[in-house]
């Protein structure tokens, strides 16, 4: 039986992870260990959909509950192109919330089921832990895996776009796509709430654009002014927040997820291009999945290397159709001189079919929610499915 559990990373991944396994049983000894102090925290908002929802109720329900009260709902997408009329995605909506409220919701969860949380302290390799389980959910970057690379198969891909990932005072309604046109090509900026005081707002840009307006050579303060100015219209005037850097997204799979008692979790196994927004979400499904496999081990006998092994098997099996989608996303942005060509209303299409998922029938309803009378009517349709699904999530749980 596991009994002592260490979960490397402070994080969605990890902190869940530790929430599940001590829920689970409290026979299990579950310490966080985060490198950063408590209260710093990084990202801005986090969003999520239904599915996400349905999860979290069946995993844990304390913690779906707290989570859904401190969310807030955003119910709309619209696509702005170079200050041109909005066009609108309908029938899109999903929850959002603060980043560091949710590592707050998750860390008392964690403490008060008994488990414990260590900070500032950096872990290089397992061995210096003593567990019977080791968890590696300290993000892309991982120490962990990168002490074992050739073990777990890491390869990584770098995408060819520059992106800042950034915040704004600015308050968005509705997740925002934004393409403003520069002498030197497209930048692109996506925009989204949280249940914070502040929003998401990333930039993107070809490297060709990125070079050409001089944004390699601008120091941080001169080129978020640069970015604010650009998008002054969609942010109404309010600046854009650092921390600033421009990074490239790298893509990371893993040929497996464990090795002896360590196992990876979240950003640490696997990455998807933030055009698909599934980051969160994925890392807290594979605190699930890997929950569930070692119940086995707890009630059923079943050995460690079994359940990881299981673990492995189901999420990479997860996996590998989100990240070949994400990648399409991502390929999307890449071409975007191209995708941004046509008619507003075609870019929109074109976005929202980025990963080639869309049937073709839904184009004519992408048309129809254009007119306002009807776009209204679909709000309203799409509101009321809400509002039954959680319903019926609650009745679930009380029945269950």
């Amino acid at each position: 039986m596991i009994v002592r559990i260490a979960c490397v990373g402070g994080g969605p991944a990890g902190l869940y992870l530790a929430l599940l396994a001590r829920a689970a049983s409290t026979r299990h000894e579950v310490t966080v260990i985060e490198r950063n102090p408590p209260g710093t925290s990084l990202g801005w908002g986090v969003t999520w959909g239904e599915q996400f929802l349905d999860d979290v109720y069946a995993a844990d329900p304390m913690s779906a509950r707290r989570l859904r009260a401190a969310a807030r709902v955003w119910s709309d997408q619209v696509v702005l192109v170079g200050g041109r009329e909005p066009v609108h995605i309908g029938g899109r909506y999903g929850y959002c919330i603060d980043r560091s409220r949710l590592i707050d919701v998750l860390t008392a969860g964690v403490l008060e089921l008994g488990g414990r949380v260590e900070y500032e302290r950096t872990v290089e390799d397992p061995r210096e832990l003593d567990a019977d389980l080791v968890v590696a959910a300290d993000g892309v970057g991982s120490r962990l895996r990168t002490t074992q690379a050739e073990t777990f198969g890491t390869t990584v891909a770098t995408g060819r776009n520059r992106y800042a990932w950034l915040g704004t005072p600015k308050a968005f309604d509705a997740f925002t796509f934004a393409f403003e046109r520069t002498e030197a090509g497209w930048l692109c900026g996506y925009g989204y709430p949280s249940s914070g005081p502040t929003s998401t707002f990333i930039v993107e840009c070809t490297p060709s654009t990125w070079s050409a307006l001089g944004l390699d050579e601008m120091e941080p303060e001169a080129w978020l002014g640069f970015v604010a100015d650009v998008f002054k219209d969609v942010l109404s005037g309010e600046p854009v927040l650092g921390p600033a850097s421009w990074l490239q997204f790298k893509e990371i799979r893993n040929a497996t997820w464990h090795t002896g008692n360590l196992v990876l979790a979240g950003d640490a196994a696997h990455t998807t291009h933030f055009g698909i927004g599934s980051g969160t979400v994925l890392a807290m499904q594979d605190a699930i999945a890997l929950a569930d496999a070692l119940g086995g081990v707890s009630g059923k006998g079943v050995g460690l290397d079994t359940a990881l092994t299981a673990y492995d098997r189901r999420r990479r099996a997860a996996l590998e159709p989100i990240q070949c989608a994400a990648t399409r996303s991502m390929r999307w942005f890449e071409d975007v001189d191209r995708n941004l060509a046509a008619d507003p209303v075609q870019v929109a299409w074109s976005l929202f079919d980025r990963r080639g998922d869309q049937a073709a029938w839904r184009y004519q309803l992408h048309l129809a929610t254009q007119v306002e009378p009807l776009r209204q009517v679909r709000r309203r349709i799409t509101s009321a499915r809400r509002a039954v699904r959680e319903k019926m999530r609650e009745r679930s749980v009380d029945h269950g």
